[in-house]
């Protein structure tokens, strides 16, 4: 075999790489001078391409597709009967585990409700109140989503405006739109869910994706359905045929399914009393002062004809019944007298409290629990989809059924959702409890969005039911109103589900995931600006009357309109633009890129982190150990912002046994001799 090139001999071939390095020490040629000098000797090994060194994956990775759950313990085969049994039980355990916490999650989301009501049930009733305000139908649609979002619950607004129909303050036309925006304000619980699965960005990307869609659903078909019914009042045509065409009849309360279970432990905590919220947007004085705080459980009333005086004879009941005595003037009228017979025994009720302080501090604790639950939620999932049993339940819930039937399978998942629903009774619990499946990578986007949408009918046939049970004089108004929700429901489902290129809201929702995965801070702002900010300045300019909202949101409606155009264009066909609009690179970088408000909401938490006060380290610590444990600024490990990727290099074996055979000379400094022992590692740096 031929020997090696010598170094001034070698190809000068970039392409081709040292493998090996060895220094010999020959025979020392005297010099001119007559000294002697080593002489190095580098060999080379053959050519091979540059680009081995760098592990390349073999395909881009989707971030939506479903994580593979790795089995980390024994193999079942591999167990003895010991191994096994015990295996049985930590299965039973978890399992066991898995309902407990579940049933405190459901449990938290119910008192976080009341919390919610004691804090804003009052401003909520206020908002209802103002009958001239709620004639305007987008009025009327941002008060729905402003109450909803403000009591966490889609029943009591809706059981509001059924009372206010029923009192003839609201017509079922004016109450429409109100039942539109309870349907939008009620997709909030989720998403508040989904922002206690930040730590991890693919999680979060998944969880907040899945939690959105139901938002852009709600948000895309009263966009569509609410100009159609202010033009042509089809549901409220629709809904008064369906209630003319069947006699009703007032029947029992509706079973409460999930209330059995969950009511022995909410109703220790706290019991309100939501007759109080209604009043208050009947215009009822006396229930201004009242406390939504149920103190009495149980109560006696009476009716007794007493006799009573009254100014003159035209007050008198009847003329029967009517008499003086000389001084005054006597009629017999019915009192009603209420005896209060036993307490609630929830923890509240001695406590003489007000109710936005007992409503902090419910807020704080079920928000706590929540947080909590959700961990542990995550956590024994985590632990249970493992391996062979992750793959079944992925593949039994987001697999097709066969060719020629495959389009049914979301009808079926609708189906699944609807009855799920009915049986939780509330789409915010199921939702809910989806969100974080959908988080850990058991269930696709695709496959959660039937499930909403049936749990958007699911809610309505609760509805119905309830007022299917409703007293005589509230029947048709309830029914009515029970009827729109399910039909509104019904058309958004017949409009962004049939045709897959029609559904829009989960291309928004992963668009939205995205966006908020790289830049967490914009889950917040979403939250604030499409449920509070939005609603309050459509509310707002509503007060100043029809001129000055239509002057005001009608630029606003068509600067939207030219963005979405542009940005179609951009992307379809950008040679029909000119050659400055085909990208958005005329704008100021600010208005074209989040980057530099990161940059600003970054160096604004990092200065309140480091002049934060004790008592607020001490809390957001333990915030950031629950909510966000691998990244946590209190404890100064986030504050470089740029997370670093790895990519690894390959280097050759030749570079780790390096054989030295002789030491560099003096003249040589030593760094560039450790440069031959260094393993490359390129690390590109995303933000």
């Amino acid at each position: 075999m031929a020997p090696w090139p010598e170094v001034e001999n070698a190809h000068p071939n970039p392409g081709k790489y040292i493998e090996g390095i060895s220094t010999v020490e020959k025979d020392k040629e005297p010099d001119k001078d007559g000294t002697r000098t080593p002489v190095t000797k580098i060999e080379l090994l053959p050519s091979q391409s540059i680009a081995t060194l760098i592990e390349e994956p073999t395909g881009v990775e989707d971030p939506w597709d479903l994580p593979e759950f790795k089995h980390k313990g024994i193999k079942w085969s591999e167990r003895d009967t010991k191994g096994k049994i015990l295996c049985i039980f930590q299965g039973l355990g978890k399992f066991a585990l898995l309902l407990g916490f579940l049933y405190l999650f459901v449990c938290s989301l119910d008192v976080l409700s009341s919390a919610f009501q004691l804090v804003g049930g009052k401003m909520a009733g206020k908002f209802f109140s103002n009958n001239s305000i709620m004639s305007n139908p987008l009025a009327g649609l941002m008060i729905g989503v402003l109450v909803t979002a403000m009591v966490q619950s889609s029943s009591t607004s809706t059981s509001i405006i059924v009372s206010m129909v029923a009192s003839s303050l609201l017509t079922v036309r004016t109450a429409i739109p109100i039942v539109m925006g309870a349907n939008i304000g009620t997709s909030i619980t989720n998403t508040f869910v989904a922002l206690m699965q930040v730590g991890d960005r693919s999680v979060f990307r998944r969880a907040f994706a899945g939690a959105t869609v139901h938002d852009f659903f709600n948000w895309l078909s009263v966009l569509v359905l609410l100009p159609v019914e202010v033009s042509t009042h089809y549901l409220e045509v629709l809904t008064n045929l369906v209630v003319e065409s069947f006699h009703f009849k007032s029947g029992e309360d509706a079973p409460p399914l999930l209330k059995v279970i969950t009511d022995p432990l909410t109703k220790q905590i706290i019991q309100l009393d939501k007759k109080v919220i209604s009043q208050i947007a009947m215009n009822d004085a006396t229930a201004q002062n009242k406390s939504l705080i149920k103190i009495w459980c149980k109560t006696l009333t009476n009716v007794t004809q007493m006799n009573v005086t009254v100014p003159s004879v035209e007050n008198c009941t009847s003329l029967s019944l009517c008499w003086t005595d000389g001084l005054h003037t006597w009629t017999i009228k019915n009192v009603t007298h209420r005896e209060n017979i036993a307490k609630c025994q929830h923890i509240f009720v001695n406590s003489n409290l007000q109710d936005l302080f007992v409503g902090t501090i419910l807020l704080v604790i079920s928000l706590l629990v929540l947080c909590g639950c959700l961990i542990m939620i995550v956590k024994v999932l985590g632990s249970v989809l493992e391996g062979p049993v992750a793959a079944v339940i992925k593949k039994t819930i987001n697999t097709d059924f066969p060719f020629p039937f495959s389009w049914l399978t979301g009808y079926l998942a609708i189906l699944v959702g609807a009855g799920m629903t009915f049986i939780v009774q509330s789409s915010s619990v199921f939702t809910s409890t989806l969100t974080p499946l959908i988080g850990v990578g058991v269930i696709t986007i695709e496959r959660a969005y039937p499930l909403t949408l049936g749990a958007n009918i699911g809610t309505t046939t609760t509805a119905i039911m309830a007022a299917l049970a409703s007293p005589g004089s509230t029947l048709r108004s309830s029914l009515q109103i029970a009827l729109c929700h399910f039909f509104f429901n019904i058309t958004g489902i017949f409009l962004w589900y049939p045709i897959p290129f029609a559904r829009l809201p989960i291309r928004m929702a992963k668009g939205l995931g995205t966006i908020s995965a790289k830049y967490r801070w914009f889950a917040i702002f979403y939250l604030v600006v499409f449920f509070f900010m939005i609603p309050l300045s459509v509310f707002g300019l509503s007060l100043a009357g029809w001129p000055v909202l239509v002057g005001v949101g009608v630029p606003v409606v068509l600067v939207i309109l030219l963005v979405v155009v542009l940005k179609l264009l951009q992307s379809r066909c950008p040679r029909v633009l000119p050659k400055v609009l085909q990208t958005w690179n005329f704008l100021p970088v600010c208005m074209r890129s989040l980057k530099p408000w990161d940059l600003g909401v970054s160096l604004a938490t990092g200065y309140c982190v480091t002049h934060c006060c004790c008592c607020c380290r001490v809390c957001c610590r333990l915030c950031c150990t629950l909510c966000c444990p691998r990244c946590c600024r209190c404890s100064k490990c986030c504050k470089n912002l740029e997370e670093e990727q790895d990519i690894r290099i390959k280097a050759p074996e030749a570079f780790s046994n390096i054989v030295m055979v002789e030491e560099a000379p003096d003249e040589v400094p030593k760094s560039q001799m450790d440069t031959l022992n260094t393993n490359t590692v390129s690390s590109c740096t995303a933000l």
